[in-house]
């Protein structure tokens, strides 16, 4: 029996699983590979989707026609938007997720696609053609897949290992299998290969846990959903459980520092590089040790499971370390573990060997995703794994590639990072990576990126034209509040009560709105003939008013910058023989080989006289 796809995509973590939609939404025949089906959209870290940034790219995601953002809508225990104290560009949505149930969602969701396969099948090698261009996968039962391109989104599977003090043993994430043997193969085909490591605390089991001691932190009022199409008042006929905060002290830090060394990572057992901004609590009291305490976020896991997780308290100590420092925790005396912390190492590859449509430069028709780009997190695995899925299908089509700038979305800003930056830990997205971030808002992600996804199919019209409605009601209700006026007799006494100085002359709306301390919803009583607006359509139109002279700043700047990032630059160039272009500029930009002038400027190395000579040089030709 001769077995073929299109696309094969080998891993079902959340990278895995919006490359396979995406790939089979557009119409392209697709395989998505698992080692384990109870293994498909697994939360082996905290449960939850979204938060400073990560919230950013699932609206992203929801935006491009991923899946993320309805899931997470779909089994919500808990929603709040962070940073609310700070500008708009920094507020970002985070939820407490049922982690079964959103497994559960995400294989149906799987099961009932167009075009899609599933298969339960470890994926031991990548073939290739003598043009190094992929032509099929192999299982580890012998079946030879032929395919057109593959997507490598094997999260924290490859060659893993689970560390646990001085114990160690081969082990993917939750006690599944590891993959073997899949990263001999792609280093064979070119793909370098390197070893990164992250972790995940203790699960704690509620009954053994002395709520009533610990900080409550509720869910946030009315929240609103990720997913265009979920009812904006969804959530309120939802009961939401709530999280509890708790503090490391002086005996919990003595517990750990007189363990440092039957710690994993510091027993010198571990040799891959850890996450900067997601460091374990050994790490945390090393490299902090003024701080007198850290903050933790005890967490609910399920509705229907008495299973609690530790934020912040991720560690690789043995398991009677563990134990101990957790019972220095108030409320935590009598704690029981229901899983013990870990720590993991893994395969990943180098991310600057990828193209911006995350397909190796030198392996036709192999794309990867996720923590196997060196990223860490859900979010950015799954952003990754949509723009991966779009461009092979693409791909297969004969269509040109969807190519992001980081003027566009976080994920073409993680992109660009990941392809000219690299990484030499796991990547995490946040919103001081990008430049651009007071354009790149969660209240826009669709503004911004719906129409591409429309483009090539995975937005359906009628969407679209929902999209469309929006988009105009914002427009209107900007106009109509720039052109609708007030007295200071109507106006006074509002501003009155707010304690804020009164007017001489008439004032817009919208100049009222820019005040601060005043929203749109608090101008309802002097605007009674307002037009019914969703709220996030208000949201957006209020966020573009307030900021309106900050966001035209912001524009300019990448209308300034896209001169360079729309400057090609040929691939055969041979930055050699170019003179005045430095020895270092000149190496480093053969062996990235950036596609554009733009991306050249960012490579370490290549200095703004380096940009000048290069753009002589284009120019004389």
């Amino acid at each position: 029996m001769k077995l073929s796809t299109k696309v094969a995509v080998i891993g079902a973590g959340h990278a895995g699983i919006e490359a396979a939609l995406a790939s089979a939404r557009m119409g392209v025949d697709t395989v998505l590979f698992t080692i384990s089906l109870e293994a498909i959209a697994n939360m082996p870290c905290n449960p939850s989707i979204g938060g400073t940034a990560k919230g950013h790219l699932v609206y992203e995601i929801d935006a491009l026609g991923g899946e993320m953002g309805r899931a997470a809508d779909a089994v919500t225990l808990q929603s709040r938007t962070l940073n609310l104290g700070k500008g708009a560009a920094v507020h970002s949505k985070r939820v407490q997720a049922d982690r079964k149930h959103y497994q559960a969602y995400m294989k149906s969701v799987l099961e009932r696609t167009e075009n899609l396969r599933l298969v339960q099948a470890e994926i031991v090698s990548v073939k290739a053609d003598e043009n190094n261009h992929v032509c099929g996968v192999m299982t580890h039962l012998g079946e030879l897949w032929a395919c057109e391109c593959v997507i490598v989104a094997a999260g924290t599977y490859l060659e893993s290992r689970i560390f646990v003090g001085d114990v160690n043993y081969e082990s993917g994430p939750d006690g599944f299998l590891p993959s073997r043997g899949l990263s001999a193969s792609l280093a064979a085909l070119g793909v370098t290969v390197r070893r990164f490591k992250t972790g995940t605390p203790a699960r704690i089991n509620r009954r053994s846990v002395a709520l009533d001691r610990l900080e409550e932190q509720p869910g946030e009022a009315d929240p609103l959903p990720y997913a265009a199409d979920t009812p904006e008042d969804y959530m309120a006929g939802v009961k939401q459980l709530p999280c509890h905060i708790v503090y490391t002290n002086q005996e919990t830090h003595r517990v750990i520092r007189e363990n440092l060394s039957r710690s994993a990572m510091y027993g010198g057992h571990i040799h891959g590089t850890g996450p900067r901004y997601c460091p374990s609590i050994e790490d945390k009291v090393v490299r902090f040790a003024d701080k007198e305490r850290h903050q933790l976020f005890l967490e609910p896991i399920g509705a229907d499971t008495d299973e609690l997780y530790l934020q912040g308290f991720s560690t690789s100590l043995p398991t009677d370390v563990q134990a101990e420092m957790l019972h220095t925790l108030p409320g935590f005396e009598q704690a029981e573990m229901m899983r013990y912390a870990y720590a993991i190492e893994y395969d990943c590859c180098d991310p600057t060997d990828l193209t911006a449509t995350l397909e190796f430069r030198k392996i036709g028709g192999l794309f990867g995703a996720g923590q196997f780009n060196g990223t860490s997190g859900y979010e950015e695995a799954a952003a990754q794994g949509l723009l991966a899925g779009m461009n092979a299908a693409l791909k297969v089509k004969g269509q040109e590639p969807v190519i992001l700038p980081r003027s566009s979305s976080y994920l073409g800003t993680l992109v660009d990072d990941l392809i000219i930056k690299g990484t030499n830990e796991p990547y995490r997205m946040m919103t001081s990576r990008s430049e651009y971030r007071l354009l790149l808002r969660q209240d826009n992600a669709d503004a911004r990126l719906t129409p591409i996804a429309h483009r090539v199919g995975l937005i359906d019209d009628a969407r679209f034209a929902a999209f469309e409605q929006k988009q105009a009601a914002i427009a209107q209700e900007i106009a109509r509040l720039s052109t609708t006026h007030l007295s200071p007799a109507q106006v006074n006494p509002f501003l009155s009560e707010l304690g804020q100085p009164p007017v001489s002359t008439g004032i817009s709306l919208a100049d009222l709105l820019r005040r601060p301390g005043i929203t749109y919803d608090a101008l309802a009583p002097l605007d009674p003939t307002r037009p019914a607006l969703t709220k996030k359509a208000a949201l957006s139109a209020e966020v573009q008013i307030k900021y309106e002279g900050y966001i035209n700043r912001q524009i300019a700047e990448v209308s300034r910058h896209e001169k360079l990032e729309s400057r090609m630059l040929p691939s055969t160039l041979d930055y050699q023989k170019i003179t005045g272009l430095r020895l270092e500029a000149a190496q480093k930009l053969s062996a990235m080989r950036p596609a554009t002038v733009g991306q050249a400027s960012r490579i370490s190395g290549v200095s703004p006289a380096d940009i000048s000579v290069l753009l002589i040089y284009l120019g004389v030709r």
